[in-house]
């Protein structure tokens, strides 16, 4: 059971991490496409991304070791398949045939492929079957040849069966696709992408997340850069050790690169991928886009980089932010507080305005 759960394992912490780094892009393109992020649209996004793994880690994993490893061979005959096939319901006891279950699992794995081609790209029946036998031959073709190489023969079989089966699941996904409404496939642009929404509470919460998250993976990107080029470039292995400068560049090149978005555009990350500004007031722009900053995301993260982010006052000051944020009219938060200004749909007319 061990070695069956471990692709699945492999699949979903792989998908997470992939849907991390993309969770911002996808919340600012679901708002530009469709005018807001249903619940329903991010599960079906972040299912794709752990089918796709799964799709990589059920045929290629695990991956064998030197003790267990053997040359599997080609199997280029539709025959063997057919004849589990005709076995198993010869034997009387075809729901629990090994072999049957085989051909089955092989026709479900691809059904998904069919399924995403059919709404979210809108693509037919043609696409599906060429789809689904590319992807099944590159996967094919990387057992036979060892992951092209990396090992010194392939060390799963190469079945023509597969390859037929695998593209039969993907034709029926596509069939099943149909089942969805016209109206929910495809990414393009809705009529009413552009319209105001109302300003949630939800809403103004995930764009804090964005802003977070985020923060956490421009912080991550950075510091890494920064060791590898120490290490690699420069080869200072004293300072890779340190990390002083990876950890520097990791606290103070997101808080710089929020400073500047907030500077030029009056909002955050957050408040740009879910179409949220501030807006109204009586301070001057720069003031109040510098209160913006300060009293938000970048309140934060400059208390924890110049005290650490178990300080105490950190802790209060997201305590703070997170209360006033449920606590205050259409959840404008600290922010709003402290720039006396709403926080309005910047879809609105005066949201354009005063963004001009």
């Amino acid at each position: 059971m061990t070695g069956q759960l471990f692709p699945a394992v492999v699949a979903v912490l792989f998908g997470a991490v992939v849907g991390l780094l993309l969770f911002v892009p996808l919340v600012a393109v679901s708002y530009r496409r469709r005018g807001r992020l249903t619940l329903g649209r991010l599960a079906f996004w972040a299912a794709s991304l752990v089918y796709f793994m799964a799709l990589w880690t059920y045929t290629l994993l695990p991956l064998p070791t030197s003790d267990d490893y053997r040359c599997a061979g080609a199997v280029l005959s539709l025959a063997p398949s057919v004849d589990d096939v005709v076995g198993a319901f010869a034997d009387g006891a075809a729901l629990t045939d090994v072999r049957l279950l085989q051909v089955v699992f092989n026709v479900l794995l691809f059904v998904p492929l069919g399924f995403l081609l059919r709404v979210a790209l809108r693509r037919g029946l043609v696409v599906a079957l060429v789809a689904g036998l590319a992807v099944s031959l590159l996967i094919e073709l990387t057992q036979l040849t060892g992951v092209w190489g990396i090992f010194p023969c392939g060390y799963r079989l190469f079945d023509v069966g597969d390859l037929t089966t695998n593209t039969m699941g993907s034709l029926v996904g596509s069939l099943i696709g149909l089942i969805v409404p016209t109206r929910l496939r495809g990414l393009e642009k809705t009529a009413d992408a552009g319209a105001p929404r109302p300003v949630t509470r939800g809403r103004r919460l995930l764009a804090v997340l964005c802003d977070l998250l985020g923060a956490s993976i421009v912080g991550g990107a950075a510091g890494t850069v920064v060791q590898l080029f120490l290490q690699f470039a420069l080869r200072r292995e004293d300072l890779v050790a340190d990390a002083v400068l990876g950890d520097l560049a990791a606290g103070w090149v997101p808080i710089l690169l929020w400073l500047i978005v907030v500077l030029v555009t009056g909002r955050t990350v957050g408040d740009l991928a879910v179409e949220l500004r501030y807006d109204g007031g009586r301070l001057p722009g720069w003031a109040a886009r510098l209160l913006r900053f300060a009293a938000g995301i970048g309140g934060y993260l400059l208390l924890g980089q110049l005290l650490g982010d178990t300080s105490l006052l950190v802790g209060l000051f997201a305590l703070v932010s997170f209360v006033l944020l449920f606590t205050t009219r259409a959840g404008r938060g600290l922010p709003g507080l402290a720039t006396g200004r709403d926080l309005v749909d910047a879809r609105s007319e005066s949201a354009r305005a005063d963004g001009h």
